[in-house]
């Protein structure tokens, strides 16, 4: 519904199939847990409808996946604008955190972050700024809601941002520098495609087999 509020003069087959494309390539490998955003998950809902119909009709062939919403970075919101989604498409380039990002540059959104003009750090109806904070840094710190409120209790906004932000730099620092060394092995990284593409492919074929089978189609893989 975002991409299609935002391109509304053109929402395309490839946009209105999505749903179906994402249900093909979960059910092409069996997967049984299946992590989602919770944007995604009337998605996966189409997915395992499409799995328990076709076993209703052709017998226990697919697996009828789940989901896994992490519990406070289901919907991570928008650094500028806490009532919509984060996303890397957004127009403003400081709405959004990239994994690959500068230290520097993550540090500066942060501290540009939206909040409010209360200045106390809760978690309550009205202060999505501050919630949204509160949900990326209890995601990447492992804290509860209530230990994470507890920790910045009688703090200003500057220090709160200061210290999520921060947070966040030490949780992708170890991701960024290993992008950046893979990134200097090309042939290490066309390798591990190419491992990676041929377990697909058998995976897949050996789960198409039995598809084909189900549905009394020819096998011609």
């Amino acid at each position: 519904k975002d991409k299609s509020s935002r391109h509304a003069d053109n929402v395309n087959v490839g946009l209105f199939d999505y749903p179906v494309l994402m249900a093909a390539d979960i059910l092409l490998y069996q997967a049984d847990l299946v992590p989602v955003g919770a944007d995604q998950k009337q998605h996966l809902e189409i997915c395992r409808d499409i799995a328990m119909r076709f076993n209703k009709i052709y017998g226990d062939v697919l697996t009828v996946p789940e989901a896994y919403i992490g519990k406070n970075t289901a919907r991570i919101m928008s650094l500028q604008d806490p009532a919509k989604k984060m996303s890397k498409s957004d127009a403003n380039p400081n709405g959004f955190i990239s994994v690959i990002e500068e230290p520097e540059k993550i540090m500066k959104k942060f501290k540009k972050a939206v909040t409010d003009s209360d200045n106390r750090v809760v978690y309550e109806e009205g202060k999505e700024g501050i919630c949204n904070l509160l949900n990326i840094y209890c995601g990447v710190t492992g804290l509860s809601m209530e230990e994470a409120v507890a920790q910045f209790d009688g703090a200003g906004y500057g220090t709160f941002k200061t210290t999520v932000g921060e947070a966040v730099v030490e949780t992708l620092r170890p991701i960024r520098e290993k992008y950046l060394q893979l990134m200097e092995e090309p042939g290490y990284l066309a390798e591990i495609y190419r491992k990676g593409a041929d377990l697909a492919r058998e995976k897949a074929d050996a789960n198409l087999k039995e598809i084909y089978r189900a549905v009394g189609l020819v096998d011609r893989i």
